[in-house]
């Protein structure tokens, strides 16, 4: 597996976690949990796969805080063992060995196991239906999870650690979640030829199929994205949006 360098890069957004004193753990995992403040369905939950800066980057518990804020009880695993990359590894000049920190506990095989302990958990607590949405690393999670049929929705961004055409066709093939795609215009872990590839294979898929696109957007724009660029904060907006209406359709 391989990374791009936007893997690594982006901008820490401002924010307080709404949750950050409520740190619990569900499977005997650690789980930052988002939770609406108004009712809720309790049989419905959120699982939201983080990038490779895990809980330590403020901008995917903002995220889950949003999701909440729409209604949706929202769960982000540590699936990263408690060892994410250092947040100021996105700083310039920084030369983090990413191959070495891979291989330390990072693979599907290490990885995994967590987030089935998490689902387990849930599963205990009374809930029986899933969404997923996945950013960057944890966009090849939520694939694994349509594969076997795990969850009811499917979305992510910037999706990394892809096989196009393969894993595409996969999904078509086992898949009954809906997914919804969102890309942008600079991306090498799901370039323009695989969105395009994307938009052919699913073109019949009848659970159901959209892909949004963000011009002027690079792979990280829906949670690392700088803000202070127009184009980067329309897309980042754009993407939570539509993956929240995504969610309200087939949640």
């Amino acid at each position: 597996m391989s990374f791009c360098k936007d893997c690594f890069k982006g901008v820490t957004h401002d924010g307080t976690p709404e949750f950050d004193s409520e740190a619990k753990e569900i499977g005997g995992v650690k789980c930052y949990i988002a939770t609406p403040a108004v009712d809720y369905p309790k049989d419905k939950a959120i699982l939201l796969l983080t990038d490779v800066f895990g809980l330590d980057l403020v901008n995917n518990k903002l995220l889950a805080d949003d999701f909440a804020r729409n209604g949706f009880r929202t769960i982000i695993p540590d699936y990263l063992h408690g060892d994410p990359i250092p947040v100021d590894a996105m700083g310039p000049g920084k030369d983090f060995d990413i191959a070495g920190w891979f291989g330390r506990g990072h693979t599907t095989e290490q990885t995994r196991p967590l987030l089935d302990k998490v689902i387990a958990g849930l599963k205990a607590e009374g809930v029986t239906t899933f969404g997923a949405v996945g950013y960057c690393f944890g966009g090849r999670y939520v694939f694994d999870l349509a594969f076997e049929n795990i969850i009811a929705a499917a979305a992510t961004a910037h999706p990394s650690l892809l096989q196009v055409p393969a894993d595409l066709k996969k999904y078509v093939a086992t898949s009954k979640a809906p997914l919804l795609i969102n890309s942008c215009t600079t991306d090498t872990q799901f370039p323009l030829e695989a969105q395009a590839q994307a938009d052919e294979i699913f073109v019949n898929f009848a659970p159901g199929y959209k892909r949004e696109y963000f011009e002027g957007c690079t792979h990280g724009f829906a949670v690392r994205g700088d803000l202070s660029d127009p184009k980067v904060k329309a897309g980042k907006e754009g993407a939570f949006k539509s993956t929240v209406e995504w969610f309200l359709k087939y949640v």
